[in-house]
């Protein structure tokens, strides 16, 4: 069995080593680009997050370790190729780069600009190494994005137009009662004011069945089970029409990705971009003149139908009876009565009261229009004065959103929007119902909040008073219309959280002529790794660099030693300064002076190393060897 030389392994086990390290590199990042996102297990991701200090120590430790371990094999390899080089003729030049690249150091010799710019780049691989290895296993803060399918009511197609129509003939709009009259009552009040005083720069969250929604709901419902607010159980009448509030049911999952067997992490937080169905209105309002056709606005019947002159302090002393009358289009006269606090004698105080009636026009005012928007009229009496004769045109919109889940809070954009058409005539009037349902019951006896909300907003948000702005009604109208649109999309909420809630259909399922898909991602925070292509790239460049290097260094040498049969077996270290001082005094190597012209004349010359038994010897390439002569001699 043929004897394996010393050499060859010791170079076979700096090339194993070497390997070894490249692959973990590269299979590390290899891991990362195939699954996308490596994280650790919740517990050690907590433990990371809560320890940074220790955990960038332990990092900067491996990847030192394998840096140092990666740039003394390099060295060793370097300098055992040296050695097997020196035995032929070498410049000094070329010897002192190599002594440099074995030493981890560099010449700068602009003479010789190939063997510094050699240097120079080993010496910087050399010294990227550690930031390297350290990119490439710090792990950082990422979203992990995950898919997510789910269904939710549709209320856009004919089934659910049906579906309500049944409803409608069924219990009627007095199907809206008991418990949801306070719900309709303040929430439409509390989404419109929400809405209004967002657009002037009031902070505005607006808060509905125990889910919280920035501005306005956009007419969604969460589809998100940790969003989904209240997770109480409505009574046998307290679902659809009757809604007054419970747990709203959520089929949302995550969508397992192309690698299941990853397990998906807690993370710290999660945050969702959903696509759903919502729906919004865009509103527009004016003055009118009350004689304006088609209009016909109409305030001047009214009458006292209570007086008490003995009435005492904080009483009710006369009350007004107001039959408020418009015309909806077709000749149809449409009248709506409300009574108001006035004194014995029928007036009210015109700073302290405040009365504004409207009336809901539930279709088109031209008969030649489709039912696809309502219109509504008021006018401002008393101290709300500043609101003229209006009118406002309603067009609902149903929508498609993207509903951001984050921090508890629910904010919508509206990404695509349709008009509505002829079908969805029962959503229409059940939205018209439910602003005129708002409009009423918004007027107490001496206020409304309707009133109140527009003259809080407008002072909040400017420096002038709001009667000084008569006859220049933009913001108010501007406030008016964000009102309004905001009750439009909590009417589409009310409405879906009715059918959607526990209890509304068998086993809390919605049947699929009724169900519209939902779809987005969930976005994880956690520690870990993920794909950052030029990062990695640069990351693993010097370690690749670093390993071809040895890889190239280490073949010459066993190259060199099977064709000199069995190599060279000289003891010596071209990287020790002992040792090249011993071999050039040894071999008389006699140079010149240290001037300008003396550096030039040595670095260009050439030697070699001899091996003369127990003495190293550098000879000129022309010279000898000490052995030889003594041969000649004899």
């Amino acid at each position: 069995m043929p004897r394996v030389s010393a050499n060859f392994l010791n170079h076979a086990a700096i090339i194993s080593s070497q390997i070894i390290i490249l692959v973990l590199g590269y299979g590390f990042l290899g891991a990362v680009l195939y699954y996308n996102y490596l994280s650790p297990p919740d517990q050690v991701a907590d433990f990371w997050r809560q320890h940074p200090g220790e955990l960038t120590m332990v990092i900067t430790l491996i990847a030192t370790v394998l840096s140092v371990t990666t740039a003394t094999l390099f060295t060793i390899s370097v300098k055992e190729a040296l050695r097997f080089r020196m035995s032929q003729p070498i410049s000094l030049v070329e010897l002192s780069a190599g002594v440099a690249l074995a030493k981890g150091s560099v010449i700068l010799r602009p003479a010789y600009l190939r063997l510094t710019i050699l240097t120079l780049f080993v010496f910087g691989v050399l010294r990227l190494l550690t930031a390297g290895w350290t990119t490439l296993l710090t792990p950082i803060y990422f979203l992990w994005p995950v898919e997510m399918r789910g269904s939710e009511l549709d209320i856009t197609g004919h089934a659910f137009s049906t579906l309500l129509s049944e409803e409608f003939q069924k219990q009627g709009l007095a199907a809206i009662q008991d418990n949801s009259f306070e719900i309709l009552d303040v929430g439409g009040m509390l989404s419109g004011v929400s809405a209004a005083g967002y657009t002037f720069g009031l902070p505005a969250t607006f808060n509905f069945n125990g889910a919280k929604y920035d501005v306005s709901t956009q007419g969604i419902v969460p589809t998100i089970e940790d969003y989904s607010g209240s997770d109480g159980v409505p009574g046998v009448n307290g679902t659809r029409l009757g809604f007054s509030g419970g747990h709203v049911t959520v089929n949302t999952k995550a969508v397992p990705g192309s690698h299941p067997k990853v397990p998906i992490p807690q993370g710290f937080s999660r945050n969702y971009s959903m696509l759903q169905q919502g729906l919004t209105a865009n509103v527009n309002c004016q003055a009118i003149a009350s004689s304006q056709t088609p209009y016909l606005w109409d305030t001047n019947d009214s009458r006292i139908v209570y007086a008490n002159a003995a009435a005492a302090n904080n009483s009710i002393a006369g009350l007004r009876l107001w039959n408020v009358t418009t015309d909806c289009g077709a000749n149809t006269s449409t009248t709506q009565e409300y009574v108001t606090m006035v004194d014995a004698s029928g007036n009210a105080n015109p700073t302290a009261n405040g009365f504004l009636p409207s009336i809901v026009c539930p279709w088109p005012m031209d008969i030649n229009q489709s039912y696809t928007r309502f219109t509504i009229l008021s006018q401002g009496f008393y101290k709300y004065k500043f609101l003229d004769p209006s009118v406002c045109e309603v067009m609902p919109l149903l929508t498609t959103v993207r509903a951001n889940y984050s921090d508890g809070l629910i904010s919508s954009e509206v990404i695509s929007f349709t008009p509505f058409s002829s079908e969805h005539l029962p959503l229409l009037l059940l939205v018209a119902g439910v602003v005129q349902y708002q409009s009423v019951s918004s007027q107490a006896l001496t206020s409304s909040a309707i009133g109140d909300a527009l003259y809080s907003i407008y002072s909040s948000t400017t420096n002038t008073s709001i009667d000084d702005n008569l006859g220049n009604q933009t913001q108010v109208y501007q406030e008016l219309e964000d009102y309004w649109r905001g009750v439009v999309e909590f009417s589409a909420t009310f409405l879906r959280s009715g059918y959607m809630v526990v209890g509304s259909f068998p086993n809390n399922t919605i049947p699929d002529g009724l169900s519209s898909p939902v779809n987005g991602t969930m976005y994880i925070t956690t520690i870990g790794w993920t794909q950052r292509s030029v990062t990695y790239i640069l990351a693993v460049l010097p370690i690749t660099i670093i390993t071809i290097f040895t890889f190239a260094c280490a073949l010459y040498s066993i190259f060199k030693a099977r064709k000199d049969h069995g190599g060279n077996r000289i003891t010596f270290d071209a990287s020790n300064i002992l040792h090249l001082i011993m071999a050039s005094v040894a071999g008389g190597l006699t140079l010149q002076d240290f001037d300008k012209d003396g550096i030039l004349a040595n670095e260009g010359v050439k030697v070699k190393l001899h091996d003369d038994g127990a003495q190293k010897l550098f000879v000129t390439a022309n010279q000898p060897s000490l052995a030889a002569s003594e041969e000649k001699l004899v």
